[in-house]
Order: structure tokens, then sequence, then C-alpha cells
């Protein structure tokens, strides 16, 4: 094999990597993968974890974190997780299932202390009784009805856009929804809860629902489709949608854990990948989405509590991709059965379209559902 492109490739963990239909790839052999499909698609970083039989078997860092300085993108590298933040939010509301705390069939109405009309964010939906049939299930499975936010809305106020638990429509106002909803039954800060009992139980120092000064020394920053640098948002707020800072070691500890079924009951496990609802949109964004297809009927394509999810000749599998407007590219996707995933973090806009490659060649994952999440031309 001819040697792969010059660029920074920093692992720390560097082993034979058994992709699903067991063929096996040396390190050199991903290295190469990887170099050459990001020199392709011109994107600057990108950090990348495979999970084999429930361990690690290959991270690394692959190009810069800062591009004009030359600094290289490494396992600890600060990135942005953008709506992989939603997957770990549904740890918590599972342990709170565990815990009695919440019962994800509850309507939200008989959780809150108030009217939901009656949040000043939420004034909007004075006059739709439907929020009072909205329930915890069906917000973590996008299919309150909300839309995915409410700035993209007509006079961009907030409405309930389809009956409650009928339709799926990806909802970042759902996530935030169901976040006060938690704070307020429970009378803590999702913020606090989100580090000290999945953060910190999963051994991610580098992660946080909130920018931490402690980051700046190792910080990644975006860059668009042009290669233009567009920095790194330093959030001050606790967003359930997505506010979390992170770096590929701590992603591929915490996708380590799910597998393995730590932190959660056997039944609360199952239950957040228990498909909830069929996806037969034909695409994920933008939102509602009240077309059908059975473009993906083969692979029973739904989604489950925070994450995706679908069939695949080796056992079911459960996804979640994140992104934000201009730059941070991220998927991560988890094969029950083998225990097998990988995770990608990437710093540019450029990096969709090169997914589903680098999932074919490194796990041999051809199934995600990359048309409807956008990654196809």
């Amino acid at each position: 094999m001819p040697s792969a492109p010059a660029m920074p490739i920093t692992a720390s963990v560097r082993r034979e990597v058994t992709r699903l239909d067991g063929h096996r790839l040396s390190p050199d052999s991903v290295e190469h993968i990887v170099s050459r499909a990001m020199e392709r698609s011109h994107v600057p970083g990108l950090a990348m974890a495979v999970i084999n039989r429930g361990e690690i078997v290959y991270m690394a860092g692959f190009g810069y974190r800062d591009v004009a300085r030359g600094l290289p993108l490494t396992e600890t590298s600060v990135m942005y997780a953008a709506s992989l933040t939603k997957a770990m939010f549904a740890h918590l509301v599972m342990q709170l299932v565990d815990d009695g705390a919440i019962d994800l069939d509850t309507p939200i109405g008989k959780l809150l202390p108030k009217p939901l009309p009656s949040y000043e964010k939420y004034a909007d939906l004075a006059g739709d009784a439907r929020w009072e049939r909205i329930t915890p299930r069906m917000l973590l499975s996008h299919t309150s009805g909300l839309p995915n936010w409410r700035f993209f809305e007509p006079e961009k106020k907030l409405r309930i856009r389809s009956d409650p638990g009928t339709h799926f429509g990806y909802s970042g106002e759902g996530i935030n929804l169901l976040q006060l909803v938690i704070e307020e039954h429970t009378g803590k800060t999702v913020g606090d809860m989100m580090q000290a009992r999945v953060f910190d139980r999963f051994g991610m120092t580098h992660t946080s629902m909130v920018w931490r000064p402690s980051f700046a020394s190792e910080m990644a920053f975006g860059y668009d489709t042009a290669g233009k640098l567009v920095g790194h948002n330093q959030r001050s707020s606790a967003r359930a949608a997505g506010s979390a800072d992170t770096d590929i070691a701590d992603m591929a500890r915490f996708v380590r854990g799910v597998l393995r079924g730590e932190g959660l009951s056997a039944a609360s496990r199952r239950m957040m990948w228990s498909p909830q609802i069929r996806i037969r949109t034909p695409h994920e964004f933008p939102t509602p989405v009240f077309d059908s297809t059975s473009r993906d009927d083969a692979i029973d394509l739904s989604y489950a509590l925070g994450w995706g999810a679908f069939k695949s000749p080796y056992g079911p599998a459960f996804f979640k991709e994140g992104h934000d407007d201009e730059s941070w590219r991220n998927y991560m996707v988890a094969f029950e059965e083998p225990k097998s995933a990988i995770i990608f973090l990437s710093t540019s806009a450029n990096a969709e379209p090169m997914f589903p490659g680098l999932l074919a060649d490194v796990l041999g994952d051809s199934y995600s559902p990359a048309e409807w999440m956008g990654y196809t031309p």
C-alpha cells in the first residue's frame, strides 16, 4: 500500500481494527484510509476512535486543531460535541428513570409546577392544549410535534407542528424542553447532573456542558467549507440539545460504557435503544418533513431515545450525528451485538460527505442512513 499523505497523526491507541465483516486492518492501513479521505475532502482536522468487542482498539487525531499555528489535533484536543450532547443527555434521563425520579410516559404538565405556557419561553403555546399530551418519551424520541428550532418557523414563534406522538420530527426545542421539565421536577440543574452522573461516571475529564477556562490550551478551531477559520464558541449556558465540549478520548469512553451497559439497569439500557417510531421521511433536515419514502425500510430506520436506530446483518445499530451551522461535523454509530463502534469528531464543514466512505472502509458499515442524514450529494 502506498504511503499516506503527510499530515500529523497522533495516535494514543494503535491496535489492529476488526471490521464488522471480520476483515482486519493494520493501524497503517487505517491511517492511510483516513488521511487520504481527508485530503480529498479538504478536511483539516478529524479525531476518530474505533471500538471492537467493547474495547478501544484505535484512537487518533488527524491533521490540525489550529491550522494557522500548525498545532496538531490529538485525542485530548477539545472539540464541540454539538448534538452528540443529546445522546449523553439521554443516558442521564434513563438514570433518572432508574431512580424513579422521572416516568417517561407521564405528561409533562404533571411534572411541571405550573402550566408550560406560563413560562415566558413557552408563551407561544398558549391556546394549544396539545402541549399537555407531550411526554418525556416523545421529547427524547423527537415525536413531540415541536419544530427543530423556533427561529426557523414563520414569525419565529414556537408552535406544535403535528399531534404529539404521531410523527417523527427532529427537535432541539424538544430536548431543551425536557431539560426544563427535569430541572423543575428535580430541583437540580442538568449541567450539574450531567457532570456528576455522566461525565464523572465515565471518566470524561475533558467534557463539560459549559466552557471551562482550562480547555483553552487544547482548544480546536472549526473551519467552514472554504477552509476559513470559524473559531470555537465558548458557551456559558448548559443546553441539553447541544452545548457540550469534549474530546475523542472522552467520547470513546462514553460509547464504550454504553455498549457495556454501564450506569443503567438492563431494562433502562434496553429501553433507551428500543425503536420508538419508524422513520419514513426522505431526509432528516429541514424539519418538519411530512413526505414519505420506503427507501430506508430495508434497515428499519427508526428513532429510539436520544439515538437513531437501524438494523443490519450484524444486528441492531444505534447512531447520533451532530453539527453546527458553519464548521463542526460529528458522527457516532454503535453495533450492539459485536460491541463495535466508531466515533468521528471533525473541525470541518466538509467532513460529512467523507463519513460514509470511512464507515465502510474502516468499520465495514455500509448501513448507516447516509442519504437520510444528508451525507450524500
